[in-house]
């Protein structure tokens, strides 16, 4: 029996307490550390009972020394004719001794005396112990094979020790492992495992048998099971399950309580996250009751109207308390709905601002003595404009001499030796073919263009023309409105930042009823303006609404390019009359028009005709068909004298002119010495102001700008108010952006579910290792992959349309003075709450589905921290891209960004590379950094986190230097933004 029957040939095999040495003479079991303990005689030591003998080193046997722990029998006696199981007669563990041979005597054992195998010895029975080692006995006495005693379960299979004695007694068993059979005397092994199992740990997984983890030895240590814990206090001898209220994870030493409000039943490997799934479900019936709520007061307050006659009642609602707007009555269309104004001073007379048809044109803009007769609007509407310049003459006159432009790198100039003037109250058209320089001329009086020759003077005084932006107004051709903002709301948000600062806010309403009224704009007030494709008022109110957003903020001139534009013949008459009226009011009215018909022809108060940058005709429209007969030129009768006009400017006169010069550069060269020309360049020459009236002219000047403007706060606050407005009523695109997050939150969340939260299986640590199984390394950087792409997909398109769908806005609004940083800041603040939504949605569902082991207050702030740098990325592409390509190129971007992340190729390649930068250019690095630390680090008692961390390339520290990196990033991104929503025109591709 002394030898071993699994032993293999020149291999050294592990010490298996489990195998008898040698045949049992007596009671024998083995005690909590595996040692043998025999029950020895009397003879053995010439004592009068029997003893009990305690060895660790099972290989010297018991029964032939006399080292070890001696214990008294509790009974005393002999041990002759006891089976080796008996235990009728055991040791008395309260003293032990030592056998000294020096004096053949039992004295008190002294531990340091004793072999470190001998040391452990309890005396203690372990049954479990004791019962395999009697099978064994019994196996081997019957000439069995002792599988009891086997020290793998695979055939053939020798162990190797994987911790020594001196390792056990400092560390003992690893933390997270389970050492049920393990001592000083049973030191864990390692065995080669079987078949199925080797296929297990090959696919990642620890052999399961009857549903406990098992090793492939008796004294192979096993990772604790998930659901169970393996306290450090006992040793890693037993393995419990994790209480209700905490999990456990593969190789969880403690049970790791849960979050308030999680959901952990008893043996549980993860935590569900309810709190947040509640409040997302809150969150969201609220919206729906809001929305719902909402539509339905529209529709019941849209029907009292129709009942009542279309009397509007007084009524507010929690979206007009929050913006300071009003609550939209009817979103219909308004088209055929026929144009008043409030008030109707006769059925044959004017209405709104065409009432000032009815008098004479004024002398300098004074109109004093004409107010009686205004209509109570009209006469409100003068009131605000004398207040707002502070003076009878709210009009400017231009003077220009010998203006010139040339662009920098250009040979030939656009203007040239342009000289004339715009009386203040006229209504003046500036016509010219195409490449006249009509936009040029009107660029550089708006003080849009500097001119590179010549010199400018606004009411007779030099100066930089471009300071005078706030008194000057300027409709595009194009109806550059909000469509999600009412009639009254669009001019009423133009004329709270350009008023002067010092007015009230009743004052300014007050202003834009009146111009609401004059502009016969009333009945659809509180109509949405809606967009070109989907309009929700007729293009001529269009036109009015933009033309209301320039006389909302008192301008002393208005400059119009093609107002007529798009609209009909009755609307572009209506459209001209009204403006012709705003000049006889005072206010300077300079239009680009191109082929008028004759009524609005012959509305106007003066003509510029362009020609190759230069003049061909300045003066009053009634002299300019003299002007061309004296050149040879006739206009038939009952013609359209804007058409003939055109023609003969444009160089296509012959019909007018059968013989002679028809080509431009003779036009230009008969006006340059004409006496029209000369006229001008003599009075020109003859203003010679004084330079006292100069200085009380620029005094009075500066004074009226610098009250011009709401100040940049307060400009930030309406440009906000607007903006939250927007995206209340952008319901339908809110609703479907949370939709997407969220099924792509259910998706990845459904795709990791499998993994029941667990993440990452490494190394483990020495000297285990060799225990390891398939390492995963990948699901955690995968898992920031495809959060960082879905974040990037559901974020991109949104994120551009905040800008795109606004660039022309916003150069109309800079142009007119508005404060670009209120706008740009307002606008970034705006969609914080949609990312904050957006995240929620996202977070709440892809963390309840695939439940990893991060902090959700952790994950949902990464996550939305990465919404930021999303949305200013957008923000980038939207400044440089055209507004129909920005969604696709922001969405590929973001995916880009999203791959760039470390998982695949690995960071650890890219290092070696040594293009590490372009990565940490990335946000989706630092998300992934931040994931990697937060779902690896709290492994390092089980697994060699820093083994793993080298292999991909991520460091597990520095949580919150990655989540400030990506709030730098995102910060950067939005600079970047600024730039280009100051430079991008240029830039646009």
């Amino acid at each position: 029996m002394g030898s071993n029957p699994f032993a293999q040939t020149g291999f050294t095999v592990p010490q298996d307490p489990f195998l008898p040495q040698e045949v049992p003479e007596g009671p024998v079991f083995l005690d909590t550390q595996a040692c043998l303990c025999a029950l020895r005689g009397p003879q053995a030591l010439n004592s009068n009972d029997a003893s009990w003998q305690c060895i660790g080193n099972q290989t010297e046997g018991v029964y032939m020394v006399t080292t070890g722990k001696w214990f008294n029998s509790l009974h005393g006696g002999s041990k002759e004719g006891l089976p080796m199981w008996d235990a009728s007669n055991p040791p008395d563990t309260s003293n032990a001794f030592m056998w000294d041979t020096d004096i053949d005597s039992f004295v008190e054992a002294v531990p340091s005396e004793l072999s470190v195998w001998d040391r452990a010895c309890t005396g203690e029975n372990h049954t479990t112990f004791s019962t395999s080692y009697y099978r064994a006995a019994t196996a081997i006495d019957a000439e069995q094979v002792p599988t009891d005693a086997a020290p793998c379960w695979r055939p053939g299979a020798v162990p190797i020790q994987i911790q020594n004695a001196t390792g056990w007694q400092v560390n003992g068993c690893n933390e997270g492992f389970l050492c049920a059979n393990n001592t000083v005397n049973s030191l864990p092994q390692f065995c080669p495992p079987i078949t199925e199992c080797q296929i297990a740990r090959l696919a990642g997984f620890t052999c399961v048998f009857r549903g406990r983890n098992i090793g492939m030895g008796p004294f192979e240590p096993v990772v604790c099971q998930q659901g169970y814990y393996c306290p450090t206090s006992s040793g890693g001898t037993e393995t419990l399950p994790c209480p209700a209220g905490t999990y456990c994870q593969p190789g969880a030493p403690t049970p790791t309580p849960c979050n308030v409000g999680s959901y952990c039943p008893e043996r549980s490997t993860y935590q569900l996250y309810l709190v947040p799934v509640i409040i997302l479900v809150i969150v969201d019936v609220l919206l729906a009751i809001a929305f719902i709520w909402y539509s339905l007061r529209k529709r019941f307050w849209r029907s009292r109207e129709q009942s009542t006659g279309g009397k509007k009642k007084a009524k507010s609602t929690f979206v007009g308390n929050f913006t300071g707007y009003k609550e939209l009555s009817r979103e219909s269309d308004q088209e055929l709905v026929p144009m008043q104004a409030t008030y109707m001073p006769g059925a044959d007379g004017w209405t709104g601002f065409e009432a000032a048809l009815d008098f004479p044109t004024p002398h300098g803009s004074v109109i004093e003595e004409r107010e009686t007769g205004f209509s109570p609007q009209l006469r409100a509407f003068v009131e605000s404009m004398r207040r707002a310049t502070d003076a009878a003459h709210f009009g400017l006159s231009f003077a220009y001499s010998d203006l010139s432009f040339q662009p920098q790198g250009t040979a030939k100039p656009i203007l040239q030796n342009v000289t004339g003037s715009i009386e203040r109250g006229s209504l003046t058209a500036v016509m010219g073919g195409s490449g006249a320089g009509k936009s040029t001329f009107v660029n550089v009086l708006m003080g849009k263009v500097t001119n590179t020759g010549g010199s400018v003077m606004i009411n007779n005084i030099p100066g930089k023309i471009k300071r005078y932006k706030k008194l000057i107004g300027y409709v595009p051709q194009d109806d550059i409105v909000l469509p999600e903002l009412t009639v009254y709301e669009n001019i009423l948000h133009s004329a709270r930042i350009r008023l002067p600062r010092t007015w009230k806010d009743i004052d300014i309403q007050a202003h834009v009823n009146s111009v609401i009224d004059c502009l016969e704009l009333s009945h659809v007030r509180d109509s949405l303006v809606g967009s070109i494709g989907k309009p929700t008022i007729s293009g001529g109110q269009r036109k009015r609404v933009s033309i209301g957003m320039e006389l909302a903020a008192a301008p002393m001139a208005i400059f119009l390019d093609e107002p007529t534009s798009g609209l009909d013949a009755t609307a572009a008459s209506s459209i001209m009359r009204t403006l012709k009226a705003i000049a006889r009011l005072g206010i300077s009215v300079i239009v680009i028009i191109h082929q008028p018909r004759m009524e609005i022809f012959e509305m106007l108060d003066d003509l510029i005709l362009l020609a190759s940058g230069q003049i061909i005709y300045e003066g009053p429209e009634a002299n300019v068909r003299q002007f061309f007969e004296n050149v040879g030129f006739s206009f038939p009768k009952h013609s359209n004298f804007g058409d003939v006009v055109t023609d003969i400017i444009t160089g296509n006169g012959r019909p007018y002119k059968r013989t002679g010069d028809i080509s431009k550069d003779s036009l230009i060269a008969h006006w340059a010495h004409s006496r029209q020309n000369a006229t001008i360049r003599e009075k020109h020459a003859s203003i010679r102001s004084s330079r006292t009236s100069i200085a009380e002219n620029k005094s009075t000047h500066r004074e009226l700008l610098r009250k011009r403007g709401a100040p940049r706060l307060k400009q930030l606050w309406l440009c906000l108010k607007r903006a939250m407005l927007q995206q209340w009523r952008a319901k339908s695109a809110f609703c479907f952006e949370m939709g997407l997050a969220a099924l792509a939150g259910v998706l990845l969340g459904l795709a990791e579910n499998s993994k029941k939260g667990v993440l990452f299986t490494g190394i483990y640590n020495a000297p285990y290792d060799v225990l390891s199984l398939a390492t995963d390394t990948r699901s955690v950087p995968e898992l920031a992959l495809l959060t960082a792409i879905a974040i990037g997909l559901v974020s991109a398109a949104p994120g551009v349309r905040v800008f795109s769908e606004e660039m022309l806005l916003y150069r109309r609004e800079a142009e007119a003075g508005h404060s670009r940083v209120a706008y740009y800041l307002a606008k970034t603040i705006s969609v914080i709450p949609r990312m904050v939504f957006g995240c929620m949605h996202f977070s709440t569902l892809i963390l309840l589905l695939s439940v990893p082991i991060i902090s959700w207050g952790t994950a949902f702030f990464a996550n939305l921290v990465y919404f930021y740098c999303i949305y200013g990325l957008a923000s980038c592409v939207s400044m440089v891209v055209r507004r129909e390509d920005a969604p696709l190129f922001a969405t590929m971007i973001s995916l880009i960004v999203g791959i760039l992340s470390g998982a695949a190729p690995p960071l650890s390649s890219v290092q070696e590379w040594h293009i590490e930068w372009l990565w940490r250019a990335s946000p989706g690095t630092w998300l992934a950094e931040l994931y990697f630390g937060q779902l690896i680090e709290p492994f390092r008692y089980l697994y060699n986190v820093d083994l793993t961390a080298r292999q991909v390339g991520f460091r597990l520290d520095g949580h919150w230097r990655n989540m400030l990196f990506l709030f730098v990033i995102g910060t950067i991104y939005r600079v970047i933004a600024y730039i280009g929503l100051l430079v991008g025109n240029r830039m646009r591709i």
